[in-house]
């Protein structure tokens, strides 16, 4: 009618009273503020419809319960005409000061109230709520029953009775039944009076304990009132707890479509966790953050969507959230560790670790806290054994005890805590027995205090008694899993000790029904059938069809399973099945194509069928990650392709060896090895072959010595015998002469690299006449013509160094008679040159030239044929061979620094191209840096750069360098000397004096030290005819001399006794002069 007639006053009030009646205060307002519009300026009856819409408006106002309602009512009574005289009115107003909180006028008008209008009901209602609101429920409960008795069909005085007797004393407090009956009465007079059914179903909830009753309650409630949040949030609530989603859904989409941004949050933060508890985290997000835009400041709403997050695998943004709810409230425990626990899954384990410590500061017994840190010590050890450090790893293992042992006792019920505790005993079993000492908490052990020192095989039953724990706290059908790998895991340590096989076998069987219980409880696990396949595969049991069925159905339980499909292809190798051995593999390499032990499984499959990608593969597993048999089979490969000589100059070997820089690959990969199987002797040995291609003398000695001990009570001679020989070997090269004499000698020598090798070691310590007699038996052995031309070439060496020249030039001479060697035509050559016989020399460099194909020895091939020009007197062919090679071969830096030595002495005119090749050389190898910035500055001098010139060609300042680099190099402090006196010093001159002294002497040192006694003589002899008052050059010429008679082991004559005295005197603070 209204949208008809919308000027009528009397209908705008009649619709304000009807919504008045179903309690909307604030429709109602507006309707009265419609019906004063169309009343305008009132006069007659229309003044008494004013009176009438002030009053309702009044009403709806005071209902409102709001302190500007309140005042704008008290506005609206103050234009009723005669509103003084109306005792209902006076009510009215009494209701509108409490509201806005003025106590005393309110109370002014009950008092004048009750005085004049006794038996009016308003005035007792309104002493009542006077006394409600003050807290005086007694005198609350006179007034608002006086109230009833005058007018008992109000509900609103039966609504605050009831509120009264609900807050009313302890007694009410615990039987309510007085307040359920006034909010019943209230809600039966009026249905629309949505506090009295909230009331109700908190009764129902709290006192009832009927929750289905209570829940209709709170939801006739809100349906009443859509801005009541706790009937509301009751609703949604209980209902969830009865599980009836789709009831709590539909409250909470009401709600939130009515809403706009920043209000509700009851409803947004219910209808999140709503979204949450379903597995829709993404919407749950949604809801939560429009919850937190109507309160930031909540920190549990914070932490609920850190949960979301967490829930939607968004971490980061998780642990902002859970560390903006701590930030909020210190005290949430929970946000904390949540953002631990993020952490750790993301495998920061470090800031994890650091934030459980915080927690326990403050919370010590927090179990999650400890299990954190158990779990994180546990991941770490995990990563350091897959890393191969053992040793880290145990530390990490004895820390994760600790705090899981901690754990379990405070909360010895919880399954997954024992569980972890198996987890990590049976960690331990990839790590050698001889290393496992682990100290584990005595409370494990039934002991009271104090820790144990546990072995593998300990810590192994452990973990069995451990996951025992687990199982009987709760039976899952994981933990039947993971006890029959804990078996498994045992009887393959006992394998490895050696022990009694019936207990091998019992192991193995109770893992095989532990497995098989975990498959009856839960067939669809792919897991329990591919460790069931892994046991029934082992040697002990070597059920085969068993295996190959498990690892099928895990297959067929799971597609994309590179595990299942890599064991069933090792299942396939093991028995022979190549063909469906390589198809597996490689399924599984699509389905994973970084998985290591599928291509492990392919690179042995190459080396059984002979292809020359094996060393590849083997390569390819070592860069994907570490493994025993990705680390010995790369390192086999290299060491066999190193001893093959006849390939050396293959692209082959120049890509397998050389670029893929396979020896220190190897090294490190095999060095890892040994550490997890400290007792492989051939690993020992490759090892240390290795070490001697590094140059690692001392870590070779030590790998063959380590071989050689594992083989000694082998029963293998022949193996023994060999790691004595490499270790004799070895100590050769590290030299300890005497040593390897014993080693070599504590073996039979029938073969010829043994007798070769005593032989070497009797040269290097001297031994000359038994050298001799070793390499002679060792020509009698040798079977190619190049070994004896190799000893031949040993024992002329020998003859040389015996000072028979002739002898050695015989020997030299058979071996070209021969099959002359390269190495045999080197030495023959070499004499020639040391003898100055330029026939022989140029007759032996022709014939070298004829063999010297290869770049293997293009250095010294060089540095002879200069050297034979050199003895020719033609100079300038000297420089012009060096550079002949270098043209072939510019990148090899010896050449540079030879072109850089031969310069300033046969080509000093072309000195400054002597200082670019000495850079040159430099910058190819940082090797050649000490004789590389001489030659440098050689060159420079020769070039006549001076200490004057421009800094880029100052020789003084490459000597300094050189100085730098080795300070005890003589010939770098004569180069300084000849820097001094090729151009200006500002030095003083007594500075260079003494420079050149120490220089005289360390030059006469350094003969002297080099056994060459008559040059360091004559040295001294020439220098004190400059200089005869020298003490220093007068005492090292005595000491020469002497040590020459002492050398004699004759008697020392009494003249050289007295010169000897004469110059200790002169010499008489001097400690070497009296030694």
């Amino acid at each position: 009618g209204l949208q008809k007639t919308s000027q009528c006053p009397a209908a705008w009030h009649y619709l304000a009273e009807a919504q008045m009646k179903i309690h909307k205060y604030n429709d109602a307002v507006l309707s009265c503020n419609q019906a004063l519009d169309a009343l305008g300026t009132p006069e007659g009856p229309s003044l008494h419809w004013k009176n009438l819409v002030l009053r309702l408006k009044a009403e709806a106002l005071i209902k409102l319960s709001d302190a500007d309602a309140a005042e704008e009512a008290i506005k609206a009574l103050e234009q009723v005409v005669d509103a003084s005289s109306d005792p209902v009115i006076l009510a009215i107003r009494g209701q509108a000061y409490l509201n806005k909180g003025l106590m005393d006028q309110a109370s002014k008008i009950s008092q004048e109230l009750l005085l004049s209008y006794p038996d009016l009901a308003e005035t007792h209602a309104l002493e009542g709520l006077i006394h409600y609101s003050q807290k005086n429920y007694e005198q609350a409960e006179r007034s608002f029953l006086n109230a009833i008795e005058r007018k008992a069909e109000t509900a609103e005085y039966h609504q605050y009775l009831g509120l009264t007797y609900w807050f009313m004393s302890n007694e009410t407090r615990k039987d309510k039944g007085k307040a359920l009956t006034q909010f019943l009465k209230a809600a039966k007079l009026d249905s629309y009076l949505g506090i009295a059914f909230c009331y109700i179903g908190y009764y129902y909830r709290d006192i009832a304990r009927d929750k289905s009753r209570a829940r209709g309650c709170f939801k006739k409630a809100f349906e009443l009132d859509g801005t009541h949040e706790e009937s509301g949030t009751a609703a949604v609530d209980l209902s969830m707890e009865l599980g009836d989603m789709d009831t709590a859904l539909s409250i909470l989409n009401e709600v939130t479509e009515k809403t706009v941004t920043g209000t509700a949050k009851w409803a947004w933060l219910r209808r999140g966790l709503y979204y949450l508890r379903t597995g829709q985290p993404s919407k749950a997000v949604a809801d939560l953050q429009a919850a937190l835009r109507a309160d930031p400041k909540d920190a549990h709403c914070w932490e609920s969507l850190g949960e979301a997050y967490l829930s939607r695998g968004s971490y980061s943004t998780a642990i902002k959230s859970f560390r903006r709810a701590s930030e909020l409230n210190p005290e949430l425990v929970y946000s904390i560790y949540k953002a631990a626990a993020v952490e750790q899954i993301l495998g920061k384990y470090k800031i994890a670790i650091a934030t459980y410590q915080e927690i326990l500061k403050t919370t010590k017994d927090y179990v999650p806290a400890l299990k954190g840190l158990g779990e994180c010590y546990l991941m770490l050890a995990r990563s350091a054994l897959e890393n191969y450090f053992d040793r880290k790893a145990m530390d990490y293992i004895e820390q994760a005890f600790d705090f899981f042992t901690r754990a379990t006792k405070h909360r010895p019920d919880v399954s997954c805590l024992w569980k972890l505790l198996g987890d990590t005993c049976t960690s331990v079993h990839v790590i050698s027995p001889a290393r496992v000492n682990i100290q584990v908490p005595g409370s494990l052990l039934g002991e009271n205090a104090g820790k144990e020192m546990l072995k593998k095989s300990e810590l192994l039953i452990l973990g069995g008694r451990c996951y025992g724990k687990a199982l009987k706290l709760m039976p899952l059908p994981s933990i039947w899993c993971d006890i029959g790998i804990n078996y498994y895991r045992q009887a393959e340590h006992l394998t490895a000790v050696g022990t009694d096989m019936n207990e091998i076998s019992e192991l193995l069987e109770k893992a095989l029904q532990c497995i098989k219980k975990a498959i009856r409880l839960d067939s669809k696990n792919h897991i329990y059938w591919n460790a069931l396949g892994v046991v029934a595969s082992c040697s002990a049991i070597g059920n085969y069809a068993l295996a190959q069925h498990s690892f099928i159905r895990s297959v067929q339980a799971e597609q994309i399973n590179v595990v299942a499909w890599t064991n069933l292809g090792v299942l396939y190798l093991t028995t022979g099945n190549i063909e469906q051995a390589h198809e597996a593999f490689k399924i599984a390499q699509s389905q994973e194509p970084t998985y290591l032990l599928s291509w492990i499984g392919q690179a042995l499959i190459a080396e059984m069928v002979g292809s020359y990608d094996t060393m590849d593969l083997f390569r390819h597993t070592t860069e994907l990650s570490m493994h025993n048999e990705g680390a010995k089979g790369y390192a086999h490969w290299v060491c066999s392709t190193l001893q093959d000589k006849s390939n050396s100059n293959t692209e082959l070997y120049l890509y397998n060896i050389v670029q893929m820089n396979a020896i220190p690959a190897a090294h490190v990969v095999l060095t890892k090895y040994i550490e997890r199987n400290p007792d492989d002797a051939s690993a020992f040995t490759m090892l240390g072959y290795l070490n001697e291609c590094l140059h690692l003398k001392r870590q070779a000695a030590d790998a063959c010595e380590r071989a050689a001990s594992l083989l000694k009570n082998s029963g293998d001679t022949e193996k023994y015998n060999t790691a004595m020989q490499n270790y004799g070997r070895s100590l050769c090269a590290l030299g300890q002469y005497d040593k390897a004499i014993k080693v070599y000698t504590s073996t039979p020598l029938t073969e010829f690299d043994g007798i070769v090798g005593l032989a070497l070691a009797y040269f290097k310590k001297g031994l000359l006449t038994e050298s001799i007699q070793a390499y002679e038996k060792a020509l009698s052995v040798a079977e190619s013509e190049q070994d004896k031309a190799h000893i031949l070439t040993a024992l002329a060496i020998i003859e040389y160094k015996r000072n028979k020249v002739d002898a050695a030039k015989t020997l030299l001479f058979q071996c070209s008679l021969r099959e002359p060697s390269v190495e045999s035509l080197k030495a023959l050559c070499t004499l020639g040159l040391v003898k100055q016989d330029v026939t022989l020399a140029t007759a032996t460099l022709k014939e070298l030239l004829k063999h010297e194909k290869g770049d293997s020895s293009v250095y010294e091939k060089c540095l002879i044929a200069s050297a034979v020009y050199a003895l020719q007197g033609r100079s300038m062919d000297v420089q012009r061979e060096v550079c002949k090679a270098i043209h072939s071969n510019p990148d090899n830096p010896d050449l540079w620094s030879l072109l850089s030595r031969v310069v300033p002495l046969y080509a000093p005119q072309k000195a400054e191209g002597g200082a670019v090749a000495g850079s040159i050389a430099h910058v190819l190898d940082v090797k050649h840096g000490k004789e590389a910035l001489m030659n440098i500055a050689v060159n420079q001098l020769a070039a006549g750069c001076h200490m004057s010139e421009d800094e880029r060609n100052n020789p003084l300042k490459n000597i300094q360098k050189a100085i730098h680099l080795c300070p005890a190099h003589t010939k770098a402090w004569f180069s300084v000397l000849s820097v001094f006196a090729a151009g200006d010093s500002n030095l003083p001159g007594n500075y260079i004096q003494t420079l050149e002294d120490w220089c005289l002497c360390q030059a006469i040192t350094s003969l002297e030290e080099a056994g060459k006694l008559s040059e360091a003589e004559a040295l001294c002899k020439k220098s004190l005819k400059s200089c005869p008052e020298h003490p220093a050059l007068f005492l090292l010429l005595r000491q020469v001399q002497c040590k020459q008679l002492l050398q004699s082991h004759k008697e020392l004559p009494n003249n050289i006794l007295e010169e000897l005295l004469k110059t200790v005197m002169t010499s008489s603070t001097s400690v070497v002069a009296w030694q």
